[in-house]
């Protein structure tokens, strides 16, 4: 399959790109595009046959929910059973956005898009292009990220070629995308709602808004043997070729640990990788260090950490050493992230 490429820009987004897109969705094809989050893997979502493809393309596992997305708030009760009073008013305040609801599906919704279960992940995504997409697509779009399952998803163009290219129909590039952290995923089937996966929209921006909600504890935990109920919950996910590490302290004995590590990898013959902070990047050593983005403002550091992750993998590093970042707000969608694709690996920097 040759795969074609698109260039897209936002609102001026070329018409006939859009409609050719959308008629391979409509013909059970696959089409990657962006979305603010990351790029997604489009597909038709009540194609049951695409879903498998999509599964196929990835190499995801396929008990692993699909995200449907949609453009228009209308269409949602086609697809669902019941839409909670909680569940509107937070599609009220954040779709489009960054934000995915669980709802029970309807018949509609086929056991391959949903992972084989009765419940179904939905989202509004805020990108334009998206929702013009979706549209031309038939309005039902299944789209996980647009990589190769496991590793650190999509946030441009060219990632999406580096893990798809030869095994999907299109891909819209749509430049870097704004926020580089997936959705927030929250369970709105059960009370209070649960959050299953961080994002940029935080339990602190829910709760005045729809009351309690609860967070998965197993989300900076190691990963149960349980069946996942939303996307990224079971599986090591969005993880680099080298051996990650997060080194979890103070910052000074942060600096010094990952310093001394650094050194002893190096010296053993590995290349080195280390993620630091703009206030950090200036006290390291030695080793291939890149900038992430900084404490002052965390979604920098949502915004860099795939991107650093994949560089790290064109570096041909056999290990990186990360510092540990703050879980409120959406530090705790970088770390979930993070300690995902360090297999939960933290070593303690102690005093």
């Amino acid at each position: 399959m040759v795969t074609k490429i698109e260039k897209i820009e936002g609102k001026k987004a070329d018409e006939k790109v859009i409609r050719a897109a959308g008629e391979i969705l409509k013909n059970g094809g696959l089409v990657a595009f962006p979305t603010e989050t990351v790029y997604g893997l489009g597909a038709n979502a009540l194609d049951e046959k695409a879903a498998r493809k999509t599964y196929q393309a990835k190499g995801r596992p396929s008990d692993n929910p699909l995200i449907v997305h949609i453009a228009r708030m209308e269409d949602l009760p086609a697809i669902v059973k019941k839409i909670p009073k909680k569940a509107a008013a937070a599609a009220e305040k954040f779709w489009p956005g960054p934000l995915t609801m669980i709802f029970e599906k309807s018949g509609i919704v086929p056991y391959g898009t949903t992972g084989g279960l009765d419940t179904v992940a939905v989202r509004m995504p805020d990108s334009e292009t998206a929702r013009r997409l979706i549209l031309a697509g038939g309005g039902y779009i299944s789209a996980p990220s647009a990589n190769l399952s496991g590793r650190p998803s999509p946030t441009s163009a060219e990632h999406v070629r580096e893990d798809l290219d030869g095994k999907i129909d299109m891909i819209l590039d749509g430049g870097p995308v704004e926020i580089g952290v997936e959705s927030t995923i929250l369970d709105m089937t059960v009370d209070p709602p649960m959050i299953l996966r961080p994002g940029a929209v935080t339990k602190d921006m829910l709760e005045p808004l729809i009351g309690p909600v609860s967070v998965d504890r197993t989300l900076i935990q190691p990963d149960s043997a349980a069946a996942p109920k939303a996307p990224g919950m079971k599986y090591r996910h969005y993880a680099p070729r080298a051996n990650l590490q997060i080194i979890d302290g103070e910052r000074k004995q942060t600096i010094a640990v990952i310093n001394r590590l650094a050194e002893e990898k190096i010296k053993a013959g590995f290349l080195v990788g280390i993620i630091a902070t703009e206030e950090s990047v200036g006290r390291y050593e030695c080793g291939n260090i890149k900038c992430v983005g900084s404490r002052e403002d965390e979604r920098t550091i949502a915004a860099g950490l795939y991107r650093i992750l994949r560089e790290f993998d064109e570096d041909g590093v056999d290990y990186i050493y990360s510092e540990s970042f703050s879980e409120d707000g959406i530090g705790m969608a970088v770390m979930n992230r993070l300690l995902k694709a360090a297999g939960h690996q933290v070593i303690k920097a102690e005093s």
